[in-house]
C-alpha cells in the first residue's frame, strides 16, 4: 500500500482516522454528508482519487448500518414507501453516468451547488419550500431524477435527498433510515463502478478498509447525538449541513478541486 509507504505515514493515518470519525460523526447526526468530509480532508494531503478510494468502503457499510439500525423490516418498508425515487434515482444515474466525457464536472458541481445553498439559506431564514408527506409519484419521481442524474456525474446525489426528505418534513428516524437505504443502493453502484475503473484497487483497497472502523466509531457517537435532539434541531442541523455541503460543491466547481 505506496499511500502508506512514505516518511508521514503515521501522521497520515492519525489524520486520515480523525477525519473519518469526523465523517461519521456528521453523518450520525443528520444522515449523508460523510463523503463531503471525508473526500475534502484527505484531499488536502493526498490525491482526489485516492481519497476517493478511501471513502467509498466505509461509505458502503456506514450506509448499510443506518439503513438496518431499525430492522430489516423497516428498511424494506421505506425502500417501497420511496419506490418511484429509489427507481428513478437508479435509472438516471445510470443514464447520466454515460455523459461523464461530455459534461465538464465543474459546471454540474455549480449547477447543483448553487441552488442546493438557495434553497437550505431561505429555509433557515424561515422561508422554507413545503412539500406535502405524499407528494405524489410524478414530483418524487423527478426529484429521485435529478438526484441521480447528478449523481451519475459528480457522484453527489445526497443534497437533492436530504431536500426532498426536509421538505416533506419527514419525521427523523425515518429521513435518517431512507436516507441510509438510498444511499446504501448509491454505495453498491459506486463500488461496482470503481472496481471496473481501477480507482479501486490492490493498493488502495487496504486503505479504504482500515477507514472504516473509525468511521463506524464517528457514526455511533453521531447515532447517539441524534437520537437526544429534537425534530426542530434535527431540520436545522440538516439544512446547515446542506450549506456547507453547498458551498463545498461550488468551490469545487470553481476551483476544479
Amino acid at each position: 500500500m505506496e499511500i502508506l509507504l512514505g516518511p508521514d505515514w503515521a501522521f497520515l493515518l492519525v489524520f486520515a482516522f480523525c477525519i473519518a470519525v469526523l465523517g461519521g460523526i456528521v453523518k450520525g447526526v443528520v444522515g449523508f454528508a460523510m463523503p463531503m468530509v471525508v473526500i475534502s480532508g484527505l484531499s488536502t494531503f493526498i490525491s482526489p482519487e485516492i481519497a476517493l478510494a478511501a471513502l467509498i468502503l466505509p461509505t458502503l457499510v456506514s450506509n448499510g448500518w443506518q439503513a438496518l439500525r431499525n430492522g430489516v423490516v423497516a428498511a424494506l418498508g421505506s425502500v417501497w414507501k420511496f419506490r418511484v425515487f429509489l427507481l428513478a434515482g437508479v435509472f438516471f444515474m445510470l443514464g447520466s453516468a454515460q455523459l461523464v466525457p461530455v459534461i465538464p464536472e465543474a459546471a454540474m458541481l455549480l449547477i447543483i451547488g448553487v441552488p442546493v445553498v438557495i434553497y437550505s439559506a431561505f429555509a433557515l431564514m424561515g422561508r422554507p419550500l413545503a412539500l406535502p408527506p405524499n407528494p405524489g409519484k410524478r414530483i418524487e419521481a423527478g426529484i429521485g431524477a435529478v438526484a441521480g442524474f447528478f449523481g451519475g456525474i459528480s457522484g453527489v446525489w445526497g443534497p437533492p435527498t436530504a431536500i426532498m426528505l426536509t421538505a416533506m418534513n419527514t419525521e427523523k428516524t425515518e429521513q435518517m433510515r431512507v436516507q441510509g437505504v438510498i444511499y446504501g443502493v448509491g454505495a453498491v453502484l459506486l463500488v461496482m463502478a470503481h472496481l471496473f475503473s481501477g480507482v479501486l484497487n490492490a493498493q488502495t483497497v487496504p486503505f479504504s478498509l482500515m477507514l472504516i472502523p473509525p468511521a463506524l466509531l464517528g457514526l455511533w457517537i453521531g447515532f447517539s447525538i441524534q437520537d437526544r435532539i429534537d425534530q426542530a434541531l434535527f431540520r436545522k442541523l440538516t439544512l446547515a449541513v446542506l450549506v456547507i455541503g453547498g458551498l463545498n460543491l461550488v468551490r469545487r466547481g470553481l476551483m476544479g478541486v
